[in-house]
């Protein structure tokens, strides 16, 4: 067992929770690879475990995705080598300098792809990919209401429903964010501290006419998608950033329309190698060709971290948020 410089918690709780120091680094093994990080993603989903939503085997070292250089590749490695630049998801403990990787769950990164922004694609641009090709597969004609659609998910959500045909209607919570959700392409944007959320996306597409609702947000505007969705409409909850939904009767979907509620993770979708490279090489292709644009709305230091999980959880920040070493 080695050691490197990280963001730990011995606890569950606030901000103040997380601790920047030495963490353990284990030793890699014959299917690893030692990575040098340059860039980790901060999500949602360290918030979750580090305030104990999600419960973690303490102490743990937070961070979920992140780019950087191999430095070492074990025995039973053969698709990457020494120098190799690669990304990666789904891999505790990421919020460290350097970082023990499974072979099995890094991508290459293309040519022409910055590190940051491969870092900053990497579990976003995934949950949006999934989200628009599986979890609801959207097509010509749809109508999709996408919440928080000036975060990280949110923006390239938008990009990939109106590549795919989709008729967006994008909710957000300031003027500045809605000129970035217009920028990426949404049709129409609403304003939910300013008004009615029901009422606006009803005047603009008509009563219960929405295909599918995108949520990220959660307690907030879980009873907002079900009075819009169309009868037999999708509600998709792939996040809590306003707090967990509270539990629900399936008679209340019935009631709504014979209506459809899931609540998909990133996890389930990339579980094996070959599904997380389609997905992630999918995103990356695009990031590189110039097809999806991804925004970098803050960089903090690594022990800043605290910092950055209060910026985002006081919707303080758009796009993505990183830490670099």
């Amino acid at each position: 067992m080695g050691s490197t410089m990280g963001v730990r918690i011995e606890a569950h709780g606030g901000p103040e929770a997380l601790q920047w120091g030495p963490v353990d680094l284990r030793e890699p093994g014959p299917d690893d690879l030692l990575v040098h990080l340059n860039a980790a993603g901060v999500n949602y989903i360290d918030t979750y475990q580090r305030g104990g939503l999600y419960q973690l085997s303490l102490p743990a070292v937070l961070g979920m995705e992140g780019a950087g250089t191999v430095t070492a590749v074990g025995p039973g490695v053969n698709e990457f080598a020494v120098g190799d630049r690669v990304a990666w998801l789904d891999v505790q403990g990421s919020y460290a300098r350097e970082v023990v990787v499974p072979a099995e769950r890094a991508v290459p990164v293309p040519e022409g792809v910055a590190a940051d922004v491969a870092a900053a694609a990497m579990l976003q641009g995934c949950t949006a990919q999934y989200l628009v090709t599986d979890t609801y597969p959207l097509g010509t004609g749809d109508v999709a209401l996408i919440h928080a659609a000036a975060g990280g998910v949110g923006l390239l959500l938008v990009q990939l429903a109106v590549a795919a045909g989709a008729r967006v209607v994008a909710t957000v919570g300031s003027p500045e964010k809605a000129e970035l959700a217009r920028a990426a392409g949404a049709h129409d944007v609403v304003l939910y501290r300013e008004e009615n959320l029901v009422t606006a996306v009803e005047r603009l597409v008509g009563p219960r006419a929405v295909d599918v609702a995108y949520d990220g947000v959660g307690k907030a505007t879980f009873e907002a998608d079900l009075a819009l969705l169309r009868p037999r409409g999708m509600l998709v909850s792939f996040g809590n950033a306003s707090g967990p939904v509270d539990p629900i009767s399936p008679l209340v979907l019935a009631g709504n329309g014979s209506l459809y509620l899931t609540r998909p993770m990133l996890a389930h979708y990339v579980r094996t190698t070959g599904e997380l490279r389609v997905r992630a090489g999918a995103v990356l292709g695009m990031v590189a060709s110039g097809g999806l644009d991804v925004r970098i709305g803050a960089r903090f230091p690594l022990g800043e971290a605290a910092e950055a999980h209060r910026r985002l959880e006081q919707r303080r920040t758009t796009g993505k948020v990183l830490l670099l070493p």
